[in-house]
């Protein structure tokens, strides 16, 4: 069972195992791959944003954090970033930050959610992004230089809540 709550600093000793590979490999997130644990820490865990952790049995398979996508009169749409432990992919833990992620941004007093740069090449994530209501809004041609397909489009990804 995949319990989801939210984080604590003392949590990062966790997740920076979690995070490292994916900010190196430099295939999902638009991040430099050379972030130290600190950066990716004040990253992760920066000043008005929600982290929520999920555990399975007593351990730390992913992570999440939620935050406000701008500000003033964007303030009501939420943002989100997720990452699921390599060894723990396809056991439905991603989905279950997603559906955790939209019931707490909604109670949150959030209006939408969007995705600002979502790689094209990720499809597992669009995927699942789409299996939970969210549409590609918007397309940015060549926007993500992925370490070995080159230039890739990312896109934009949106969801009234």
């Amino acid at each position: 069972m995949i319990e989801i709550r939210p984080a604590i600093a003392s949590d990062w000793h966790a997740l920076w195992p979690i995070l490292e590979p994916v900010i190196r490999a430099g295939e999902v997130y638009a991040l430099p791959t050379g972030m130290t644990s600190g950066q990716a820490m004040q990253y992760w865990f920066a000043e008005g944003n929600w982290v929520f952790v999920a555990e399975e049995d007593h351990a730390i398979v992913g992570s999440y954090y939620l935050r406000a996508n701008q500000q003033g009169g964007g303030a009501h749409v939420c943002n989100c970033g997720y990452v699921t432990a390599t060894q723990s992919q396809g056991r439905g833990i991603a989905g279950a930050m997603c559906r955790h992620s939209l019931q707490f941004a909604k109670s949150a007093g959030f209006r939408a959610m969007q995705f600002n740069f979502v790689v094209s090449t990720n499809k597992s994530a669009i995927h699942l992004w789409q299996k939970h209501g969210f549409e590609i809004v918007g397309r940015l041609p060549r926007a993500f230089q992925h370490p070995r397909l080159g230039y890739v489009d990312a896109l934009v990804m949106w969801k009234d809540l």
